[in-house]
């Protein structure tokens, strides 16, 4: 799979009532190629945005794919092999597109990994999928670092996606990475600002992936802010070239929240670092643990 470095994500498309369809259309009229959705975004709302929003366009611009994901019933929580199936159907229909370059197994927390590998289980419907033609490659998505290891580790997929696990501030995922690099996956790593505690505002926040942070890990975070300062580097911008200098890292996903920051990513991908400067975020030490699994 050919993958731009940066895929906007849009987890937080459809969540301002009536106020999201002008970034829906800046996310398929932008020059990144690739969005990142999910059946269960904002209940269905940023798949059918997306969807406008490409049927106003004409269709998917040359060259921009969209990635979705697969999603237990958002009423019983049933998350088998049929109920894959129709989250495909019902995100195809949202998007107006009639196959997916990638899909993904997303937040599996409702069965285990032998359920999901079981006959008539989720993983079976979505090689099936894949065999089918309807779906390019299949990846697994979710948050919690052992399962997604545990996922990695059965060979069923082409691709991971871990958020939160790898970041300026955390070195948790390299787990997930190193098995997914032995297995020639493909590798995405979604949310380089830890939940927005990375993004530069002024008001930094006290959680980290939107867990509260230990009082370590604050004060880790504050000796990071004081080397970019000594550098010159924005704190977004470190947290962002942090995961685009990992090899192993084929896409970063950044989450899109308004139209601003769509422009903006592009200035902080063209922010120059200096020359020692990750050097000197290394000679902080290893970040403390955070409050994630």
């Amino acid at each position: 799979m050919n993958l731009e470095p940066v895929t906007l994500g849009t987890s937080g498309l459809g969540k301002r009532e009536g106020a999201d369809a002008e970034l829906a259309d800046a996310l398929v009229a932008s020059d990144f190629a690739q969005i990142d959705t999910s059946n269960n975004y904002a209940e269905g709302e940023s798949e059918r945005l997306l969807g406008e929003a490409i049927a106003r366009a004409g269709g998917l611009p040359a060259g921009k794919v969209v990635f979705s994901k697969a999603d237990q019933d958002p009423g019983t929580g049933v998350f088998d092999g049929d109920r894959v199936k129709r989250s495909f159907e019902e995100t195809t229909q949202r998007l107006g597109l009639d196959t997916l370059p990638l899909f993904h197994l997303h937040d599996p927390y409702a069965i285990t990994v032998a359920e999901a590998m079981a006959p008539g289980g989720a993983v079976e419907a979505l090689v099936q999928l894949r065999e089918q033609g309807l779906v390019g490659a299949i990846g697994v998505a979710a948050g919690r670092r052992a399962l997604v290891e545990e996922y990695v580790r059965t060979d069923a997929f082409d691709a991971v996606l871990t958020h939160n696990r790898y970041t300026l501030v955390d070195r948790s995922g390299l787990g997930i990475i190193e098995a997914a690099t032995e297995r020639g996956m493909t590798v995405f790593n979604a949310a380089p600002f830890g939940g927005g505690i990375l993004a530069g505002s002024s008001s930094r926040g006290d959680t980290y992936g939107y867990q509260p942070a230990s009082a370590e890990l604050l004060e880790y975070i504050d000796r990071v802010h004081a080397t970019c300062a000594e550098h010159g580097v924005p704190v977004a911008a470190a947290a962002l070239h942090f995961s685009l200098r990992e090899p192993r890292i084929h896409s970063t996903v950044v989450g899109i929240y308004s139209v601003k920051r769509v422009a903006g990513l592009r200035e902080l991908l063209d922010t120059p670092i200096p020359d020692g400067f990750f050097a000197a975020i290394d000679a902080l030490g290893t970040p403390p643990p955070t409050p994630n699994d």
